[in-house]
């Protein structure tokens, strides 16, 4: 189901303690995630109902924490709001563990094979593992989709106690069309009707497994299985494989590929019966204060209030799925009484739930800030806002390249030019020998164990061009591309370049390094 609108902070039905700026602050993320991840602020201001000055204020408190950046008019999540996704997918521990089966399972079958929870009655996908093909899934980790269109959608609802029955059929009566759910098309005339679903989730009772045979769309089949959590016997997770109908109909489906389904998801459950009990890291530290010296800097433009409630949801992780008020308000560094009331507008727009522990624990929902339109990013889309920023800075064009296959060349894979008469103009997709070019030298091995911090080349790959690069390193320190910027000869001497560049190169790239970091602790990102 769609977040309530946070808009609307006089609604009755809003506890009186919620913190009604974060709600405003929520909504803007939420329209931000259902336009794909941009709207101008006039857009923005029509969708949420907010005043424009409301707008400007939350759009700038999001700037300033990394979760948005403004090109012109426009409003753009960047990869930094993907924190708040991880910070659910780390507590639920489920991709870590069981993302491997899922990968290996789409090599075995080459199809598209992903994992989903349940969101109340809908379902929510966790990972991906997707097949590169013209006709391709565009379902992306975090899209919502509701349960009766779906093959895990009735495996869930063999769990569903009879208030959450109602809850559906009560949904189905006010849409009919499933116009709230926009990663499907509507529904057309004659669609299933309800009965159909209740059948459905009878023969999955019985049979543990459910089909979806076209009923997303036309041409799309699916085949799910439950996972199933060794403690309780109740599911964790569904694991699901798509197909479409020019390669297997939805029986086929079933004869063909559901048993090795049903073995890969015996292996899944064997690892969550065997997976060690999680180690909890670090929760971020002096995020009170930073808000805090962000609110004395920017002064009105800073909404405190949002930026502390946004942190109360990265204080959840791995180890950390579960906390009491006191916990979240130690790893966050606010006032109990701050940590209560974002705990409160959590709990009233449906991202936090609190236990039968005395505790709170984060929902699928949060999946729904910013993560689907960002989990399918790329390497060279994460550098180039970052790219045009340092283009700026320096005066010189700018580029990322990453090896080839061969290992010997380098593809150049992003450019941001700056303005001048004479520039170096190597267009994206071009590959060059990667020993006669400053970024193939910090990309190729140097026989040492520490890479290189930077490669400068003087008038090698032709007259007059000089460059220097420096490396992009992955989550693992892997270096997996270069960054580099190249001048005239007649602009900067090779010390200048050393001097005034290299230092503004390196901050470049650790800000590209850490966006990839982010957006790749859960999903995958390709390098071109």
């Amino acid at each position: 189901m769609p977040l309530p609108d946070a808009a609307a902070s006089s609604d009755i039905s809003t506890p009186a303690e919620a913190v009604a700026p974060l709600m405003r602050g929520v909504a803007v993320l939420h329209r931000l995630t259902e336009a794909n991840g941009v709207l101008s602020l006039s857009a923005l201001e029509r969708a949420t109902g907010l005043a424009r000055s409301t707008v400007d204020r939350i759009v700038a408190t999001l700037a300033r924490m990394g979760y948005v950046r403004l090109d012109g008019r426009d409003a753009i999540l960047t990869p930094r709001v993907m924190e708040l996704g991880n910070a659910y997918l780390a507590a639920l521990r489920l991709p870590a563990l069981l993302s491997a089966r899922a990968d290996g399972l789409a090599d075995e079958l080459d199809e598209s094979v992903s994992l989903a929870v349940a969101d109340h009655d809908g379902i929510r996908f966790i990972h991906q593992a997707t097949r590169r093909r013209a006709m391709s899934l565009s379902f992306r980790i975090g899209d919502l989709l509701p349960a009766e269109r779906t093959a895990p959608g009735p495996l869930f609802a063999t769990e569903w106690t009879d208030e959450e029955w109602h809850t559906w059929h009560t949904r189905r009566t006010t849409d009919p069309h499933n116009r709230a759910f926009p990663t499907v098309p509507p529904l057309p005339p004659g669609a299933p009707k309800d009965e159909e679903f209740t059948r459905r989730t009878t023969e999955a009772a019985s049979a543990n497994y459910a089909l979806d045979d076209q009923l997303i769309e036309p041409g799309l089949v699916a085949v799910s299985v439950p996972v199933r959590d060794p403690r309780t016997a109740r599911i964790a997770c569904v694991a699901n494989v798509v197909s479409h109908t020019s390669r297997h109909t939805a029986a086929h489906l079933r004869e063909t590929l559901l048993p090795r389904l049903r073995a890969a998801v015996s292996a899944m459950e064997d690892d969550l019966r065997q997976a060690p009990p999680p180690h909890p890291g670090p929760p971020p530290a002096g995020l009170a204060t930073w808000t805090g010296a962000s609110k004395q800097e920017l002064g009105r433009e800073f909404i405190e209030s949002l930026a502390r409630g946004l942190t109360v949801l990265t204080a959840f992780g791995e180890g950390r799925a579960e906390l009491t008020l006191t916990e979240v308000a130690k790893a966050t560094g606010l006032a109990r009484a701050t940590a209560r009331r974002a705990l409160i507008t959590y709990e009233h727009l449906g991202l936090v739930t609190p236990t039968p522990h005395r505790t709170f624990a984060l929902t699928p929902r949060v999946l729904s800030l910013g993560f689907p339109p960002l989990s399918r990013t790329s390497l060279p889309r994460i550098a180039t806002p970052h790219m045009a920023t340092l283009a700026a800075e320096i005066q010189e064009t700018t580029s990322l390249a990453v090896l080839t296959e061969r290992a010997d060349e380098i593809q150049y894979t992003a450019r941001a030019t700056a303005r001048h008469v004479m520039s170096v103009d190597i267009t994206v997709g071009t590959r060059l020998p990667a020993q006669g070019t400053s970024m193939g030298r910090v990309l190729l091995p140097t026989g040492t164990d520490a890479p290189s911090p930077y490669a400068l080349v003087d008038e090698e790959l032709e007259q007059g061009v000089r460059a220097i690069a420096v490396p992009i390193h992955d989550r693992t320190g892997r270096v997996i591309a270069a960054l580099n910027a190249a001048t005239h000869v007649a602009r900067r001497t090779t010390e200048e370049c050393v001097h005034d560049i290299l230092p503004a190169l390196m901050s470049t790239a650790s800000h590209i390094e850490t966006d990839l970091h982010t957006a790749s602790r859960f999903t995958r990102v390709p390098l071109t």
